[in-house]
């Protein structure tokens, strides 16, 4: 006898508005600061930002800030669900992720970036299937060989003239692809970690939140301070109070922008934000181009095209009803968090 399905819950049009207008407008306005912050010469002597570990420090710091504000207001407490050490754990991969990630901006372009993220779902299916023995289905690893062979046109074949004024430092693509695979072995472990701590410790997602911006916050200023690179960083932002700003805007976003991604997730499921981030993504690299200057290949638009067209495919593939004997190994593309 078949079992009973379960109904369909409507969803208000303000709720898809928060989703789909938070995570465009936050994390949109993310992907153009952190450029900015990392490829564009401050001051009359054009100096540029160099210390990617004081960005993950603030952006921490504000999260966790946030959210803590956010449990005491809402009377939660600032207790703990799991132990401190897996929080840890996502802690450190996150500074590990989020940090490659921006000193790949030194090497790469946006749009490159950007789209080598696409490639995400790749780490995500391997550490799901060793943390959490989920089994994927073959639409998935086809979507996942077109995205990547998508990405690795985009890399592989640059405009044969770059008229980026910006672009005074010599992009190092083999250095910026090594630490485009960190950042997307890192995000992958990361995401598949967070899940396994909703779902075992049924936690809330401020809670979590907190612990791990928290545990971030003290490793990032840890690492600042062996490295002596805090007083350097206070004073070039000091000096260049246009980066203050940006930097204090980039915290800013990325805290909302993380929590409209957990509102979705939790709202309307992985599906629907791994679609919301996808138009996001394209978005900001068709921004990027525009605002920076970043001429595009016919093999790079081919690529894009690829890599895009391959994830919606599957976002519209998965909008169908699964039946009960099937596994499905859920969204390898899910992110609970900005790098």
């Amino acid at each position: 006898m078949a079992e009973p399905t379960a109904p369909v819950k409507e969803h208000k049009p303000y709720q898809w508005g928060i989703s789909v207008g938070g995570i465009m407008s936050t994390l949109v306005i993310y992907g153009v600061l952190q450029e900015k912050i990392m490829k564009v010469p401050y001051g009359v002597n054009k100096e540029f930002f160099k210390y990617s570990l004081f960005i993950v420090c603030c952006n921490r710091f504000t999260t966790s800030a946030i959210s803590a504000g956010i449990l005491l207001a809402s009377k939660k407490g600032l207790n703990p669900v799991a132990p401190v050490y897996k929080y840890c754990i996502v802690s450190v991969s996150n500074i590990l992720t989020t940090t490659c990630q921006y000193e790949a901006l030194k090497y790469v372009s946006f749009p490159v970036q950007t789209l080598a993220k696409c490639t995400k779902m790749i780490p995500v299916m391997v550490w799901c299937t060793i943390i959490m023995q989920k089994k994927y289905k073959s639409q998935d690893y086809i979507v996942a060989v077109l995205v990547t062979l998508g990405s690795a046109l985009f890399i592989l074949y640059p405009p044969a003239s770059d008229i980026n004024p910006y672009n005074s430092r010599r992009e190092n693509t083999v250095w910026g692809v090594f630490l485009m695979t960190g950042y997307l072995g890192f995000d992958g472990f990361t995401s598949t970690f967070q899940e396994k701590l909703f779902k075992g410790y049924d936690m809330e997602i401020h809670n979590q939140i907190f612990f791990t911006s928290l545990c971030s916050l003290i490793l990032s200023f840890s690492g600042l301070v062996l490295q002596g690179q805090l007083l350097l960083a206070v004073d070039f932002v000091l000096q260049h109070r246009d980066c203050l700003y940006d930097i204090l805007l980039l915290s800013s976003v990325a805290t909302a922008g993380q929590f409209f991604i957990s509102y979705t997730i939790r709202t309307f499921g992985s599906l629907t934000n791994a679609t919301i981030m996808t138009t996001r993504q394209l978005v900001s690299i068709m921004l990027s181009c525009v605002w920076f200057v970043h001429p595009l290949s016919a093999e790079q638009c081919f690529g894009a095209i690829v890599v895009f067209g391959a994830l919606y495919w599957r976002s519209f593939q998965r909008r169908n009803p699964t039946p009960p004997d099937q596994v499905d190994g859920g969204d390898p593309k899910q992110s609970n968090g900005i790098p």
